[in-house]
Order: structure tokens, then sequence, then C-alpha cells
């Protein structure tokens, strides 16, 4: 099981493990081995998520997100594959802890009268700065 909140654990079986072949350091031995992890999680299909959460999960715009609705990470950050398998399970752990709690909805708000006034101020600056670049200078 791994644990997301104390209310939500994912069982093992929702959670589909390769491992691949990764690029960069690690001389000969890196053709070799299997250290690289891809870990996919079908939030659409999940019984374990609450529908709040697979709703804010889903409607994330994440690349790593496909038309179906699973949810795939990589892992080749280290070079061994316990690393790598235990980093990518706790950024899908973190991935669904930004989903828990609701987005704050945005209050609306005026600008004040004196940032109005800032920002016309700021702006009339810039002319003045821009005019005096135009004007040719008098030689006499």
């Amino acid at each position: 099981m791994l644990t997301i909140s104390p209310t939500i654990a994912l069982p093992e079986a929702e959670l589909v493990e390769r491992f691949l072949r990764a690029d960069g350091p690690g001389g000969q031995h890196v053709n070799r081995t299997e250290s690289a992890v891809e870990l996919r999680f079908d939030v659409a299909a999940s019984p374990s998520l609450p529908e709040a959460v697979r709703a804010r999960l889903l409607a994330r715009r994440d690349r790593r997100l496909t038309a179906e609705g699973v949810l795939v990470i990589q892992g080749r950050r280290f070079r061994d594959q316990g690393r790598n398998r235990d980093d990518v399970r706790e950024r899908l752990v973190e991935l669904i802890r930004g989903a828990l709690l609701p987005p704050k909805r945005r209050v609306a708000t005026k600008p004040t009268r004196a940032s109005k006034e800032r920002r016309l101020a700021g702006k009339q600056q810039r002319g003045r700065i821009k005019q005096t670049r135009s004007r040719k200078p008098d030689f006499e």
C-alpha cells in the first residue's frame, strides 16, 4: 500500500512499473542495466481515489497525463533502480497530495486609485524618456 493521506492509500495492484535502460552517465554498465523506472497509474479508473481528487487530477494540464487518464511518471534521476523507484513513487504521492485540497477561489478586486495613478505616472515617465531619445541635439 502506498499511503497518500490518513484516508487515502493506493494498493500495489493499481501501480504498474516498467523498468528500462536509462541514458546518461554510467559507462558501459548503463547499456546492460535497466535502472530507469516508468510508473503508470490509471487515475480515471482508480477506485482508491475520491471523486473530487480524481476530477482535480484529470483537470490538470499535465503532459504526463494521457488522453485515457493514465498518469505516466518516469524516473531516471539516479543510477540505481531502487532509488529511481522510490523517487517515482514519492513524486506520485506529492502529485496526489497537491490535488487533495481544492484550489482557493479568486476574489475579484479593483485596483486602488493610488495604484492607478502610479501606473499612469510610470507610463508618462517612460514616454518622456523615449521622447528625449528621438530629439536631435543642437550643435550651435
